[in-house]
């Protein structure tokens, strides 16, 4: 089924670019570019102008990769990015609305949750995996203490993750871990290869981790 094909890859791979462009051109370049440096999941939030456009594009473009949507609010939205095509729909917060209409379609959704009450209602709507948000304020201990009470929980941290510490996200039992503004660092005039290079130095780090 495409909904366990699209998680399995999510974890597979680990890392998921979460980009937000100036508009849809420049997010399909950095989606691209960010590909080009070996990162196959991509996150275009919809506080991209014109985000389902680019979207749509970069679906078009590469077939290998995995396109989500991200900064999804309602359940109208998420409707309307499955139609554009989005293989999985993340959101800040959790809804059970989108939730529900993720299941409809079978496509995974990744809702921000930050305590153990929308961890658990999330879960109970039939929720995969959940994006640990933000998760520089969350800390590295937050996936342990997690586990400690829900150990079943698949987490996705995602703000603060930096090449410092991806590692330590991933060692400490992450299912993913999403990439924001520091992948485009040195991208802001246009020099897309940067977030090439950027992608790259995230990939090599992570490809040497063994998760066994």
């Amino acid at each position: 089924m495409k909904k366990y094909e699209t998680l399995n890859k999510l974890n597979q791979k680990r890392l998921v670019a979460v980009i937000r462009g100036k508009n849809a051109e420049d997010a399909v370049a950095i989606g691209q570019a960010a590909i080009n440096g070996g990162i196959e999941s991509i996150e275009v939030t919809l506080t991209t102008p014109n985000g389902l456009t680019a979207l749509q594009q970069l679906k078009k473009k590469e077939k290998t990769a995995v396109i989500g949507a991200g900064s999804v609010l309602d359940p109208e939205t998420a409707r309307l990015s499955i139609i554009y095509g989005a293989d999985f729909i993340v959101s800040p917060n959790f809804s059970k609305a989108i939730s529900e209409v993720c299941n409809l379609y079978s496509i995974p959704y990744l809702p921000g949750c930050f305590t153990v009450t929308e961890i658990t209602e999330a879960l109970r709507s039939g929720v995969d995996v959940i994006k640990a948000f933000p998760g520089s304020v969350a800390g590295l201990g937050f996936i342990k203490s997690i586990h400690g009470p829900i150990p079943n929980v698949a987490i996705m941290p995602t703000g603060g993750v930096n090449l410092q510490n991806v590692d330590e996200w991933l060692n400490q039992g992450a299912y993913a871990v999403g990439i924001g503004s520091v992948l485009t660092k040195g991208a802001e005039n246009g020099n897309y290869h940067a977030v090439e290079e950027n992608a790259h130095a995230f990939t090599d780090k992570v490809g040497v981790l063994n998760f066994s």
